[in-house]
């Protein structure tokens, strides 16, 4: 079965989710780099791990966004 598109109605909406976890994937890099720069390493690490998930997902809407899958 092939996959559907988004909606119409629904791609305003999910283009404003992308642009926001974008703006949010900023926000967590630059409190990552303060972390590591601070040598608190733990905070570092998972706050890198969160903003590759928030990269992950940026780039997942912007491919459903694309028409792809």
């Amino acid at each position: 079965m092939a996959p559907h598109p988004p909606e119409l109605s629904e791609l305003a909406e999910l283009s404003s989710i992308a642009a926001s976890l974008e703006q949010i994937s900023r926000r967590v890099t630059a409190l990552a780099d303060a972390a590591a720069a601070a040598k608190r390493d733990e905070v570092a690490v998972n706050l890198i791990a969160v903003e590759r998930a928030l990269i992950g997902a940026v780039r997942r809407l912007e491919r459903l966004l694309a028409g792809g899958s």
